[in-house]
């Protein structure tokens, strides 16, 4: 049994113990407080009434990078293939990695953040990273389902073609692709993991910072880097208190 297996808001009843999806666009406005009160159980609450729909949301952490660490592979290679030398295309993937930094602060901040009230919005927000919030140790749910990232993929690619050669646009796709593999398996890292190094123990604690005590600063998984450019580092308990 999960945790709290209700909450009530505005009149209407949230059975955790049931399947979540159809439910949580009834709480209106109240959405927002309720997806943003944690629930810390490692055990993940059902998504849907069908076995089919409620697999596809469920992934283990290894998949991602055995799914898209060899299109990546043959991404960079076709680079080279087509005349690029080696120095030419790891720069083109270190571009791309630093691009995908910023995709990863830009959508969480603005997109997977957004303010809804409305039943779909509120159902869509829950689907994409509501749920996250709401039970932040769920394992299986913690990075992207394979199917959704595959469809995210063609708007990626077709808008570095637009903005690339035909030759370079490969290079540079492997290199945001790797960017993103990079952040899932961090970002399912920091929850799972008791890191014992500075590095990654700070960001940890960054990253939890922004589940558990400020959830409108820290947008950043794998860096911080794009919260101090443009403002949302949030402040350590220490410098609060001067």
């Amino acid at each position: 049994m999960l945790q709290s297996p209700t909450m009530v808001a505005q009149g209407f009843t949230v059975d955790l113990n049931k399947a979540l999806v159809f439910q949580v666009g009834h709480l209106g406005e109240a959405y927002q407080e309720w997806v943003h009160q944690p629930i810390v159980s490692k055990e993940g609450p059902r998504f849907f009434e069908s076995d089919f729909w409620e697999f596809l949301t469920r992934t283990v952490w290894w998949a991602i990078p055995v799914i898209w660490l060899p299109v990546v592979c043959y991404s960079i290679s076709v680079s080279i293939w087509m005349g690029h030398t080696v120095p030419q295309v790891t720069l083109m993937v270190v571009l791309g990695i630093f691009v995908w930094t910023l995709m990863e602060y830009t959508l969480h901040r603005f997109l997977f953040h957004i303010k809804t009230k409305s039943y779909w919005a509120n159902t869509a927000h829950y689907l994409l990273h509501g749920c996250h919030h709401k039970h932040p140790m769920d394992g299986l749910r913690l990075v992207f389902p394979p199917a959704a990232t595959a469809i995210l993929c063609v708007p990626f690619w077709n808008l570095i073609k637009l903005m690339s050669t035909p030759s370079t646009a490969p290079a540079l796709f492997g290199g945001g692709l790797l960017g993103y593999v990079m952040y899932d398996v961090t970002h399912y890292y920091l929850h799972h993991a008791q890191p014992t190094s500075e590095v990654p123990k700070n960001l940890k604690k960054y990253h939890l910072n922004h589940h558990f005590r400020i959830q409108t600063k820290g947008f950043g998984i794998t860096s911080s880097f794009w919260d101090k450019v443009f403002g949302t580092l949030p402040k350590s308990k220490s410098a609060k208190s001067k």
